[in-house]
């Protein structure tokens, strides 16, 4: 018995850490003390090869559920390789339902993780380097139990 355990244990391990195929870069960074100051302007470095292919990006938050708002305001700020600007766009992120306050991410014990659609079918303009950086435009400063952010790109099923 304890050896079925074992592998079944084992089996759903590898299972969990299969990786996506489609996911061509995923990364998080974490908020240090779940402060989240205005000046932290995490930034993201990806490379795409194919640009004649569709992506899909999103935002990934994980914040805790005493996080006060149930939105959140970031800017992000796409360039390529060379740094020139190619958008900026100001997004909000919905991590609870207004009315009954109740989280909309996946959660385990306090901690809710989102996973939020950034652009849809998006195509980068040639292969190459890209940088994303996100900021937080909320008026709190430091805004509190954000844990971490990151992005996904994703090769898009549209």
């Amino acid at each position: 018995m304890n050896r079925f355990c074992l592998i079944v244990g084992l089996l759903a391990l590898l299972m969990a850490c299969e990786k996506d195929p489609n996911v061509v870069y995923k990364e998080n960074t974490d908020i240090e003390n779940g402060k989240w100051y205005v000046k932290n302007t995490p930034s993201f470095r990806f490379t795409i090869t194919d640009a004649s292919i569709p992506y899909d990006l999103y935002y990934t938050l994980r914040h805790s559920l005493t996080y006060p708002y149930y939105n959140l305001y970031l800017t992000r700020y796409l360039t390529d390789g060379r740094g020139r600007e190619i958008e900026s766009r100001l997004d909000e992120l919905i991590l609870m339902d207004s009315k009954t306050g109740k989280p909309r991410g996946k959660g385990l014990g306090d901690l809710y993780d989102n996973k939020v659609l950034m652009k849809r079918a998006y195509r980068f303009p040639k292969p190459g380097t890209y940088v994303l950086r996100i900021k937080q435009y909320m008026r709190q400063d430091p805004l509190p139990d954000v844990v971490s952010v990151g992005i996904s790109v994703e090769k898009s099923g549209q």
